[in-house]
């Protein structure tokens, strides 16, 4: 009996030390030389300090930055955990709203959104990645029009001229990968902080 088991014991160690622990640490280690930033999670700093990463988005509040695409993640309702509450870009539950074309929910919210922002820039069509969520709801990246629309709104709040801020936006236009795969896109938390640092230089 035990010349039977013991071979499938041997096994068993076997291919979880393998497949549980040199398996990850080879690639962990491959990972960390040939790519270090992407593997610790693409993290950008400021002053010394984490402020974000560059591929999970967040929210930005107020005229003065650039904001990002709606974000229909949610989280555990403090009052009661068996109901949800708004939680924008929350990374511990991705996701859609699921939503669709007909919920009256979804079309008053696109509505809304819209009034509020052709009252910031009306001589402009409101791109439509300013209104829409993403599949993942952390979306880091906004297209170069929903940039380019913000532009006066930033650049009134700031004090800014439009010029600078919109050559702010075009310095950092990210093309598609290896030129065909994607579509242009706009970092947000990298252009607000090319921004803040733009504008402190100003005053």
């Amino acid at each position: 009996m035990l010349k039977e088991v013991r071979p499938a014991i041997v096994i068993v160690v076997l291919l979880t030390a393998i497949t549980g622990l040199a398996y990850p640490l080879a690639v962990t280690g491959i990972a960390e030389a040939v790519f270090p930033s992407q593997a610790q999670g693409s993290l950008i700093e400021r002053d010394g300090k984490v402020v974000g990463s560059a591929l999970i988005g967040q929210e930005f509040k107020g005229d003065q930055y650039f904001h990002g695409r709606p974000s229909a993640t949610t989280a555990a309702d403090p009052a009661d955990s068996t109901k949800t509450v708004p939680a924008p870009y929350n990374a511990a539950n991705s996701g859609g709203s699921n939503l669709g074309p007909t919920s009256k929910a979804l079309v008053d919210r696109v509505k809304e959104d819209i009034d509020k922002l052709k009252a910031e820039n009306a001589s402009a069509s409101v791109p439509a990645d300013l209104v829409t969520t993403s599949a993942s709801g952390l979306d880091p990246n906004i297209s170069p029009d929903a940039a380019y629309f913000q532009v006066p709104r930033v650049a009134k709040a700031r004090k800014m001229p439009e010029d600078a801020v919109r050559k702010l936006v075009t310095e950092r236009i990210e093309g598609r990968l290896a030129g065909v795969l994607g579509e242009p896109r706009v970092n947000v938390l990298a252009l607000n902080l090319a921004l803040d640092e733009a504008a402190s230089k100003t005053h």
